[in-house]
């Protein structure tokens, strides 16, 4: 991948500003850092150890990723927004020295293709369903952070899921959801997701990383590959995914005090976007669940506390799952 120059810009820093100055919890976040230039992206040249492909599976082209030890057990990373696989690069190489790593842009998500007809935790769940089935995976142990939680969830309840385990935080689940305030303007205000529309890609990737990390500083090269994962009129359908929040919640709540399928819930300390009020939650509904908060830790919890979290998915999968 050739060396970029910064992907956010002028307007980009500009309109994330603004976006700063009407978040209440910036300024407690801010003094949080552990790492002055948290979130802001450095322009050093970065070899990444994921590989990502394209493939289409009934007639969506996605972008994924198969590395890893072929041999060894399965682990399905979805991605996060507004991310794309390539944000699971700090944690690829640990990880892949164990297991077999698949990873997946979502339809609608990342740099697969797909628009508003994949905006709800259901479509993304059935896409998980043929993902699988179309890879041969089997006892696949799923690890879904921020929307890949939704679409797991919705997999491993409603489908007739090949999982072993799930891996799931920093998203929704619980009806009602305990968010902060940005969350609470994409779900509710109509003016706020037509911002969001208006200042686009740039401002939209920015705008959450500086409010997401404490301690980690993205590179360029990623920073771009996000920002053209949703540019072109991708904010628009992703707006209309929170919008139908409530009623996509009401598909998943009902059912967390019967799930049985082993599952490790994780979350960051200072997640501003969604509270460990939800991961509480989570732990207290579902029957065989251990929970993992990751202290001086903000939303982005695979890449703030990447040792951690792949010692937390390597700890799980070898073993850990069976135990609760």
């Amino acid at each position: 991948m050739p060396q970029v120059k910064n992907p956010i810009g002028f307007m980009g820093n500009l309109n994330s500003s603004v976006l700063f100055a009407t978040t209440p919890e910036y300024g407690m976040f801010k003094a949080l850092r552990s790492t002055p230039n948290a979130g802001v992206c450095t322009l050093e040249k970065h070899e990444f150890a994921i590989e990502p492909k394209y493939k289409s599976i009934d007639g969506t082209r996605i972008r994924y990723a198969d590395n890893g030890k072929q041999d060894a057990p399965t682990v399905l990373l979805l991605c996060p927004l507004p991310q794309s696989i390539l944000c699971f690069d700090p944690i690829w190489k640990t990880l892949g020295d164990h297991f077999r790593l698949v990873a997946l842009d979502l339809p609608g998500f990342g740099r697969s293709d797909g628009g508003m007809e994949f905006m709800s935790f259901k479509a993304q769940g059935e896409f998980v369903e043929k993902f699988v089935n179309d890879m041969g995976l089997e006892n696949v142990h799923i690890v879904g952070p921020d929307v890949g939680m939704a679409a797991a969830l919705d997999y491993v309840i409603h489908r007739n899921h090949k999982a072993a385990s799930i891996l799931v935080g920093d998203g929704p689940a619980v009806n009602p959801s305990t968010n902060g305030s940005i969350i609470n303007k994409a779900v509710d205000s109509a003016f706020w997701r037509r911002v969001f529309i208006v200042t686009g890609a740039q401002t939209f990737v920015n705008g959450a990383y500086r409010l997401a990390v404490l301690n980690y500083v993205p590179n360029a090269e990623e920073v771009q590959d996000y920002v053209l994962s949703y540019s072109n009129g991708r904010i628009g359908p992703i707006t209309q995914w929170f919008k139908t929040y409530p009623e996509n919640l009401a598909t998943i709540d009902p059912h967390l005090d019967t799930l049985q399928i082993p599952t490790q819930v994780f979350w960051g300390e200072h997640d501003i976007f969604l509270t460990t009020e939800n991961a509480e939650k989570l732990k207290k509904r579902i029957p065989r669940s251990k929970l993992t908060i990751f202290k001086n830790c903000g939303h982005y919890s695979y890449q703030d506390k990447a040792d951690e979290f792949a010692q937390m998915v390597t700890d799980w999968v070898n073993g850990g799952y069976e135990k609760v």
